[in-house]
């Protein structure tokens, strides 16, 4: 099963990098929960259109940004995952980790976000 968490974690992954609200919502599709709560030391986001709004904002800020898995282990409908945050050229912008739950269909529901926020 655990598998399985890894593949939806990476078809979230892949939201993040998309670049049109339609990508993303397609991507969500396959892997969130529509009532999935977001949360990282900047915002806190509930359903699709929250954390959509929330990744597009991303990527004004850092255009071409993404974040690539270093580590993913998974348990019990949860999960870790170390990861890189990159530009556009795949250069590493910072590092992190996150928590995420799964429901009983495999669907991410809640998903949190550790990392140094700028300014400290």
């Amino acid at each position: 099963m655990s598998a399985n968490f890894k593949n939806t974690w990476e078809i979230y992954v892949a939201a993040w990098k998309a670049a049109s609200a339609a990508e993303k919502h397609a991507l969500f599709k396959a892997c969130l929960d529509s009532a999935c709560v977001y949360t990282d030391p900047l915002i806190k986001t509930q359903g699709w259109e929250a954390l959509q709004a929330y990744m597009l904002d991303f990527h004004r800020q850092i255009p071409g940004g993404h974040f690539v898995t270093t580590y993913f282990l998974a348990h019990n409908h949860k999960s870790i995952a170390q990861w890189q945050m990159r530009n556009a050229d795949n250069t590493v912008l910072g590092v992190g980790m996150s928590y995420a739950e799964y429901n009983d269909t495999g669907k991410l529901v809640a998903m949190t976000g550790f990392f140094e926020p700028p300014g400290g």
